[in-house]
């Protein structure tokens, strides 16, 4: 399937199937977050895979109550063991390398026939405790994973010209 296919299949799924995910599927979507780009090459992504239902269960209070989190099979906490780096643009690393590794597993999961969602909406203290992540580690986003039991239609989107403009600002 063509990357830009993917890009249009996906989707936040917040309704998952009770189906579980099978773990040559599990293996192929962290593997295209370990292959993703990061700055410097720090590669400080860690990933901590929640599959036991009442570990996922107990990240729901945490999740603002989202009881999806509780729901899908997978729950990934997206995590990075190095927070302080700041690029040369002035921007932290940890949060754009992150983004960049979390982004190819969603477009993996749509290969694998998967649906993700990211979860920005947590108290990082609470999921910490939970999974017990040391305070050194900034857990970054959660991302559950599983087979979607909903049907998203169209998306809306901006036209390309609303959002590009060449050689300077021009909006």
């Amino acid at each position: 399937m063509a990357i830009l296919d993917q890009i249009k299949k996906r989707y936040s799924v917040r309704a998952y199937k009770d189906r579980t995910v099978e773990k040559d599927k599990l293996d192929v979507v962290l593997e295209a977050a370990r292959l993703a780009p990061s700055a410097k090459n720090f590669q400080e992504w860690r990933f901590v895979v929640v599959q036991d239902a009442a570990m996922r269960k107990k990240l729901v209070p945490a999740a603002n109550n989202q009881a999806f989190v509780g729901q899908a099979p997978v729950i990934i906490a997206c995590c990075s063991a190095q927070s302080d780096y700041v690029m040369r643009c002035g921007q932290l690393s940890y949060p754009i390398d992150l983004a960049i590794a979390i982004d190819h597993m969603t477009l993996q999961a749509v290969e694998e026939g998967l649906g993700t969602c990211w979860i920005g909406s947590f108290y990082e203290d609470q999921v910490k405790a939970i999974l017990g992540v040391p305070d050194n580690v900034r857990v970054v986003e959660l991302l559950a994973l599983g087979y979607p039991a909903d049907r998203l239609g169209y998306k809306n989107r901006n036209p390309i010209e609303a959002i590009v403009s060449y050689d300077r600002w021009a909006f």
